[in-house]
């Protein structure tokens, strides 16, 4: 017999994590494989877009891959 405790609740989210902008120099890009610039990245330190030429751009990417949430009006 098959459980229904996940019918009401078929697709289950992951809650998104967070992403902030972080600045790689040319010491530690060579280190790790990658390219001087800014990077937007996980809490856990792992990059998910970049490089970015400036933090403005590496935080807009930020918003567009994790928009911050809407203001509902009262």
């Amino acid at each position: 017999m098959r459980s229904n405790a996940n019918r009401k609740h078929p697709m289950q989210t992951q809650p998104i994590q967070a992403l902030s902008p972080r600045h790689v120099k040319t010491e530690e890009a060579l280190r790790l494989g990658v390219e001087s610039g800014w990077y937007a990245i996980k809490v856990s330190g792992t990059f998910v877009s970049g490089p970015h030429g400036s933090e403005a751009d590496c935080s807009r990417k930020i918003d567009e891959i994790n928009p911050p949430p809407v203001k509902k009006k009262r």
